[in-house]
C-alpha cells in the first residue's frame, strides 16, 4: 500500500467532531460492573484451553510522578515521596502473583510494556525486582525477540538508567518532550531540555535499543506554527524511528491538572490545524510515512513494514505488530484483553490494595464481546491499521454477506466518498491520502454504539 496523507484543511473543518480512539473496539464507555473477577477468570480458563493458544501481552502501570504536568490526562499519583513506590510494588507483585496461576506457564510473553505515570520513578533495585517477580510466573523471553517496552521521562533518567533497562530486556521506549519552547513548557509545568532528551536518545542508541520514539504535543498554550516548527526540527534532527504527534484535548472539567492552564493562551482552532498541517508536511519531507492517528515511523520501522505488509495490529498501548496476544494489563486503572473480553482494574490505589489484600484479583468493570462486537471490531482495526478493507475476507471468516450486513454503514460513507476520502469499491473500501487523518470518523461509521449519539464523550478526531 502507499503510506500517503494528504491534508485538506476544509475537509478537516468540516469532519472535526468528537469520536473513539478505538484502542479497543468496543470502548471503554461499553464496559460494566456487571463484568467482575469471576468473569475474567472464566475467561483465562477458556484462553488455556482454546486451541493454538495465544501468546501473551503483559502491561503494568506505575501511576507516580514527580511533578504535574498540566495538560496530562493520565491516571497518575503526583508525589515528590519516593517511599510511596513501595507499597504499591508490594500490591503489584501480589497481582502478579495471581495472575499468574491464571495463565499457563508454557504461554510466551511476546509483547511487555512499562507504562505511567512514570515508569522510572521507581530505583533501579525496584526494577530489578519487578522484572524478577514477573519472570518468575511468567515465561519472558530471553533472546531479545520479543517486544519489550518502556516510556521514558528523560528528566526521570540517565545513563545508568537506560542501561539497566536494556539489561533487564527492553528493546524499545518512547520518550515525552512535548515541545522544547521555554514559554511553553512553563506554561504546561513540564521543564525539559534538548540535552537531557538527547542523552536518553544516545544512551539508548548506544545499548542497542531497537526502537526509538519521541511523543509530541500540538495545541498546547502559546503555541504557534513558528515555535512549534522549531521544536519539530530539533526532533528530526535527533532522528527517531517513530514520532507520535498528539492533539492536546482541553478538558477542565474531566482532568483537575488542566485546569491549571490559562485558556486565553490556547492556538485557535486555525492556528492549531495550521500546526499540524505543517508538521505533516515537515516529517513527509523528512521520510516519515504516517501509520495513522498520530504516528509516523520511518519506512524501515517495523510498524511501517507491518502496514504494508498487512499484519499492523491496534490495543490499548497503540498500535502493535503483535496482533495475536491476550494482553494482561496489571496495576490500578490497567486494561486487560483476555480471549472475546476486555476488563478494567480499580482505579484508586487503597481500593486496589484492599482488593489485593482480600486475595481477589482487582478487576472491576469490563465486558464479553458478542458476535456483531467481533465482527465490527475487525472491520474497525483493519480500517484504521491499514486504509482499506476486503469484503471476501470478512464474508469468509465470519460467514455474512457484508453489503447486506453493513448496508446502513456502507449508506453512510457515501458523503465520504463524493468528499474523495475514501472508495467505495465493489470488492471493498479503500481509504484515500486525503482520509487518512479522518479515519476515526470513517470507522464510527460502524460502531453500532454511537447510532444513539453521545459522541461528545470523546476528544476531537483532531
Amino acid at each position: 500500500m502507499q503510506q500517503r496523507l494528504e491534508f485538506d484543511s476544509e475537509l478537516i473543518r468540516r469532519y472535526d467532531t468528537s469520536g473513539p480512539r478505538y484502542t479497543s473496539y468496543p470502548t471503554a464507555v461499553q464496559f460494566s460492573e456487571a463484568f467482575g473477577e469471576a468473569e475474567y477468570r472464566a475467561w483465562a480458563a477458556r484462553s488455556n484451553q482454546a486451541a493454538g493458544r495465544r501468546p501473551l501481552s503483559l502491561y503494568f502501570h506505575i501511576p507516580f510522578c514527580n511533578t504535574v504536568c498540566f495538560y496530562c490526562a493520565c491516571n497518575k499519583v503526583i508525589t515528590a515521596n519516593r517511599k510511596r513506590a513501595q507499597p504499591y510494588l508490594d500490591h503489584l507483585y501480589r497481582e502478579i502473583r495471581l495472575q499468574g496461576e491464571l495463565f499457563d506457564r508454557e504461554r510466551p510473553v511476546e509483547q511487555l510494556h512499562w507504562g505511567g505515570g512514570t515508569p522510572t520513578f521507581i530505583s533501579q533495585d525496584q526494577m530489578r525486582e519487578l522484572m524478577a517477580v514477573t519472570a518468575e510466573h511468567f515465561n519472558l523471553l530471553d533472546d531479545d525477540t520479543g517486544e519489550y517496552s518502556i516510556e521514558i521521562d528523560p528528566r526521570e533518567a540517565d545513563a545508568s538508567t537506560i542501561a539497566l533497562l536494556r539489561e533487564l530486556g527492553f528493546n524499545r521506549l518512547s520518550l515525552g518532550v512535548q515541545d522544547f519552547d521555554p514559554k511553553v513548557q512553563k506554561a504546561v509545568n513540564r521543564i525539559q531540555s534538548e540535552a537531557e532528551t538527547r542523552a536518553v536518545l544516545d544512551a539508548a542508541r548506544e545499548q542497542g535499543f531497537r526502537s526509538t520514539s519521541l511523543d509530541l504535543i500540538y495545541g498546547l498554550p502559546l503555541q504557534t506554527v513558528d515555535s512549534f516548527s522549531r521544536t519539530l526540527e530539533k526532533v528530526i534532527e535527533m532522528d527517531p524511528a517513530r514520532l507520535s504527534i498528539f492533539n492536546y484535548a482541553h478538558l477542565p472539567q474531566m482532568f483537575k491538572s488542566q485546569r491549571q492552564i490559562d485558556a486565553a493562551q490556547l492556538p485557535s482552532p486555525d492556528e492549531k490545524l495550521a500546526i499540524l498541517g505543517h508538521t505533516i508536511e515537515r516529517l513527509t519531507d523528512a521520510g516519515y510515512v504516517y501509520i495513522g492517528m498520530d504516528h509516523f515511523a520511518k519506512p524501515d520501522d517495523e510498524l511501517a513494514v507491518a502496514q504494508r505488509e498487512g499484519t499492523l495490529y491496534r490495543n490499548f498501548q497503540g498500535y502493535s505488530t503483535h496482533a495475536d496476544c491476550d494482553l494482561v494489563a496489571m496495576g490500578a486503572t490497567s486494561i486487560s484483553k483476555v480471549g472475546d473480553s476486555y476488563s478494567q482494574n480499580l482505579k484508586a490505589l487503597d481500593a486496589y490494595a484492599e482488593a489485593l489484600d482480600a486475595g481477589r484479583l482487582p478487576v472491576f468493570r469490563g465486558i464479553e464481546l458478542d458476535a456483531d462486537d467481533i465482527l465490527r471490531r475487525e472491520v474497525i482495526t483493519r480500517l484504521i491499521c491499514n486504509f482499506e478493507l476486503d469484503y471476501a475476507a470478512i464474508e469468509d471468516k465470519y460467514g455474512i454477506d457484508f453489503k447486506a450486513y453493513f448496508a446502513s454503514s456502507l449508506q453512510a460513507l457515501a458523503p465520504f466518498q463524493a468528499d474523495g476520502l475514501l472508495e467505495l469499491e465493489a470488492a471493498g473500501i479503500r481509504v484515500l491520502p486525503r482520509g487518512r487523518l479522518l479515519i476515526r470518523n470513517i470507522c464510527m461509521q460502524f460502531d453500532r454504539y454511537l447510532q444513539g449519539g453521545r459522541p461528545e464523550r470523546f476528544s476531537k478526531v483532531i
